[in-house]
């Protein structure tokens, strides 16, 4: 297994990878993420997440054939001269989501997280039950960098939520909430190149330096 690296280190250099390898990933590596996956926080405990680990030809070809489809038409029509005036920084995150879509089922792994509606709320859902499975995924992308496996969290496959279920007998209580696929990476992590944190903050109030 990979020597693991610091918390810090690995928060940093966390990028979304979509330019995966072939080669396969252990079974005890991925039973490590989805482990690093429930220690997460969750509203009123409940750990409301299961995640499923498919690794069959078939059935990643199938649900790469429905993200492709997805692609196709959402990002799929962006017009030309739209994507030739983006910048150089978009035209990359573009280009390497496109690559995701066309390339998803070599991926070695997807990992499915899936959401139960609390059935004790009446089966509500929004971003208070949303918030109680995105740190999961979160702790899973985080072991993935510690650990040097590419991934990303995508959510085009829901365009086929009820395929996606149906294929893999996923209950009718429960949601595909992201498709999580795991390879080791084309290059390597670096530097994640995000806003200025000082950008992003207030004190006290909206527009507020620190004093």
């Amino acid at each position: 297994m990979t020597e693991e690296i610091g918390l810090f280190e690995a928060m940093y250099t966390q990028k979304a990878i979509r330019r995966l390898k072939t080669d396969p990933i252990p079974d005890d590596v991925v039973e490590k993420l989805i482990e690093a996956a429930t220690k997460a926080p969750s509203g009123g405990d409940r750990q409301p997440w299961s995640f499923i680990v498919v690794r069959d030809a078939e059935a990643k070809r199938k649900i790469g054939e429905w993200y492709l489809e997805a692609w196709n038409a959402t990002y799929g029509q962006i017009p030309a001269p739209t994507r030739e005036a983006m910048s150089t920084r978009m035209k990359r995150v573009i280009g390497s989501a496109e690559h995701l879509a066309f390339h998803l089922a070599e991926a070695p792994v997807f990992v499915i997280v899936c959401a139960q509606a609390p059935p004790d709320l009446g089966g509500i859902t929004g971003a208070s039950h949303y918030g109680s499975i995105f740190p999961a995924v979160q702790n899973l992308l985080l072991a993935a960098r510690g650990l040097n496996v590419g991934a990303t969290l995508t959510t085009l496959h829901k365009m086929h939520e009820a395929d996606v279920k149906a294929l893999l007998g996923i209950p009718d209580n429960f949601e595909t909430v992201a498709l999580v696929p795991l390879g080791y990476p084309v290059g390597k992590y670096g530097p994640a190149r995000r806003r200025p944190a000082q950008e992003v903050t207030h004190w006290e109030r909206w527009g507020e330096q620190k004093s």
